[in-house]
């Protein structure tokens, strides 16, 4: 027979997992899921971030993802993964069907930002576009310029970004000074540039589906 101060922790466990969810998500969309989260007031959502930096080695976001997947699951009714493929070769859609959890739609933080049915019309009309979100003009040196060694060996720039024609800014806010440095990520890599305001596309409806 369970002893009463078991089933009385059980219970107490049990109540304090009710009606909680937990987005287990990139860095690169901590400060979007606040501010979404925040603005609608869901409060029962918490949020657990992956360093932004695993995109440099997709193969160890499955692994990471799984990992605070089956430590936190006995802590939340539900967990959702706020992460797109982001180049896993749909090994974390099957990690996560494996794992009974949601993940986003979608190929990569762009098409969604963008809107998935909008960006997958002109994808291939910008096969030669190069994209920077709000988190990555603000983050370009540490996760474009200095990876990519064009800070110890600029004259790979051309190698490298030959065949892009021109960068787009998707623009998750409206805010000058991002602007300006977006410009210069451009001017930087020798490419077009264009901005285009996609605020939080897709993120908005899948947040609101899964908060209920």
């Amino acid at each position: 027979m369970t002893p009463p101060d078991e089933t009385l922790t059980q219970d107490g466990l049990a109540e304090a997992r009710q009606g909680r969810i937990l987005l287990v998500a990139c860095g690169a969309l901590a400060r979007e899921i606040l501010d979404v989260r925040a603005a609608n007031g869901w409060t029962h959502l918490d949020l657990q971030c992956l360093p932004a930096n695993l995109h440099l080695w997709p193969d160890r976001i499955v692994t990471a993802v799984e990992a605070v997947v089956r430590d936190r699951r006995a802590d939340y009714e539900q967990i959702f993964v706020v992460y797109a493929d982001c180049g896993t070769g749909g090994q974390l859609f099957e990690k996560c069907r494996e794992l009974g959890v949601e993940m986003v739609e979608g190929p990569h933080c762009y098409s969604f930002f963008e809107g998935n049915e909008v960006f997958a019309r002109h994808s291939e009309s910008e096969i030669t576009a190069f994209y920077l979100t709000d988190f990555l003009v603000r983050q370009f040196d540490a996760f474009v310029w200095r990876p990519m060694g064009l800070d110890r060996h600029p004259e790979l720039r051309d190698m490298m970004f030959g065949n892009y024609t021109k960068l787009v800014y998707q623009a998750q806010t409206n805010d000058p000074a991002l602007d300006a440095r977006a410009q210069d990520c451009a001017a930087r890599l020798g490419l077009a540039y264009e901005r285009r305001f996609t605020g939080y596309g897709d993120l908005v409806p899948v947040l609101a589906r899964v908060a209920g």
